[in-house]
């Protein structure tokens, strides 16, 4: 167990071993898990995503990144940024964010390959350019929105938003349709690559950070600092809320990814407890790589060493499978 100095007031390791974090499953899938994303991503590839570029916000690392729009399902009209390789296009990822949003590419660029055009995209209710109304901005609020029914619930729109967002990159950037596409994400963008890259084909490979959403019934039990406690305080009051979170659950939805993927795991993380994050690599259907990490959403003293050793298994692990 790996144990750090905190004012938390319960661990943030949650009493786990490596090894029994290596065994937390997924929760059985309901009958219709399958069909229920299926329908909904269909209706995602039937919209007309209107994708524009606009300014040029810089230019560094080999890369011009442009602010870009597009729309997703509901007719929503989203923000973030396109990033262009100098030369040409080799490549093409989709890269998700944190809960909060984005409010600029940030550690997102340089991308994991040279030669590589990116969308980043803001979700909806999101960040700055993620914005929509009715739809809180913070993240105790956002992932509670429409979470009383399956069809309602604001996450299952914000997946959606990702594959829109791909459909975008691949109109506005041609030469990545018909290549298999990369995905990175990071916590909340974890979460939501698990549940969405099971149906999308238009993906090769995929890389996964301290990914949040795994194994619902374990999470209800383990307090946190992050959006899962503004969940768990829910489903105190409505208990029903669990057959809703069971469609939802990103452990779930690995036994269904069989693309190559590359989850990075904390085994201390006061935000996202470990033991969903592991349970969504157990989970994995297809290749799959584990890369350690100390702590997640924390700072310490290894930080900067966990970020470079991340950044080096990333290019090695893209290199690899695109």
């Amino acid at each position: 167990m790996t144990s750090f100095a905190h004012d938390y007031p319960f661990d943030p390791a949650y009493g786990y071993t490596l090894d029994a974090l290596k065994s937390v499953p997924a929760p059985p899938a309901p009958d219709d898990f399958a069909a229920f994303w299926r329908e909904r991503y269909a209706a995602a590839r039937a919209v007309a995503t209107d994708p524009v570029i606009g300014a040029l916000v810089e230019e560094r690392d080999g890369v011009r990144v442009h602010e870009v729009a597009y729309t997703s399902v509901g007719g929503v009209r989203l923000g973030g940024w396109l990033v262009l390789p100098d030369g040409p296009v080799r490549h093409g990822f989709v890269v998700g964010h944190g809960y909060g949003g984005r409010a600029e590419p940030g550690r997102d660029v340089p991308l994991p390959l040279p030669a590589s055009a990116a969308i980043l995209p803001c979700v909806r209710g999101m960040g700055t350019r993620g914005l929509v109304a009715g739809i809180p901005d913070v993240a105790d609020g956002h992932v509670l929105h429409g979470i009383g029914a399956r069809d309602t619930y604001v996450i299952g729109d914000c997946v959606a938003d990702l594959w829109c967002a791909a459909s975008a990159l691949g109109e506005l950037v041609p030469e990545t349709a018909g290549k298999g596409l990369g995905y990175v994400g990071e916590s909340f963008g974890g979460g939501l690559g698990a549940l969405a890259l099971p149906w999308d084909e238009r993906f090769a490979a995929v890389q996964l950070t301290v990914p949040t959403f795994g194994n619902h019934p374990l999470r209800l039990t383990l307090p946190c600092a992050g959006s899962g406690e503004s969940v768990r305080g829910h489903h105190a009051a409505h208990p029903e809320v669990t057959e809703v979170l069971r469609y939802f659950d990103a452990a779930t939805a690995a036994t269904f990814l069989e693309r190559p993927t590359l989850v990075a795991a904390a085994l201390f993380d006061p935000a996202v407890p470990p033991p969903g994050q592991f349970a969504v690599y157990n989970a994995l259907a297809g290749e799959r790589e584990l890369l350690v990490s100390a702590a997640g959403h924390f700072v310490h003293r290894g930080l900067l060493d966990d970020l470079a050793a991340l950044d080096a298994a990333r290019r090695e692990f893209f290199a690899k499978w695109l």
